[in-house]
């Protein structure tokens, strides 16, 4: 769970407030069952919820929030962001798949993920100490009810 205690003090460290907004939106995101939510995303829960921050706000909150490090910002390209709590430990990383047609997102087994890079490492005599790997595609629910929709694998 987060931890709030800590987000005071790192706040209070770089002369910012926690006030009851960033609070809040720190809330949607502990509380969210899906786990990457855009500032879009978030508005709309604090609509669904009855609280009154304004959409600018928002924006600002999580901008804030992903400067300090307690959440982490994820592009997936044509300038679609989506943020997530960052792990207590920020080395921690994850991939992720993103479906082309609908936007789900899902998060990339790390056997999976740690085994390419592996790989790469052998092949190219690198020594990887980072890598950010998005894999795009059709979800199997898309799949399902657009079966029209060409695929590489056809």
């Amino acid at each position: 769970m987060f931890i709030y205690e800590a987000l005071r003090k790192e706040l209070r460290s770089k002369k910012y407030r926690m006030t009851a907004q960033r609070e809040i939106i720190l809330k949607i995101f502990a509380e969210s069952d899906e786990k990457h939510l855009g500032a879009e995303d978030v508005y709309r829960k604090l609509i669904e919820k009855r609280y009154r921050i304004s959409k600018a706000t928002v924006y600002r909150t999580v901008e804030l929030l992903s400067k300090l490090g307690f959440l982490r910002k994820l592009e997936f390209g044509e300038g679609i962001y989506r943020y997530e709590l960052a792990a207590q430990n920020k080395d921690t990383l994850h991939q992720h798949i993103i479906c082309k047609n609908c936007g789900n997102i899902a998060e990339i087994d790390e056997k999976l993920v740690n085994e390419l890079v592996k790989n790469v490492a052998s092949k190219t005599g690198y020594i990887i100490d980072y890598h950010d790997i998005k894999f795009y595609g059709l979800c199997p629910k898309c799949q399902t009810e657009n079966s029209s929709i060409p695929t590489n694998n056809t």
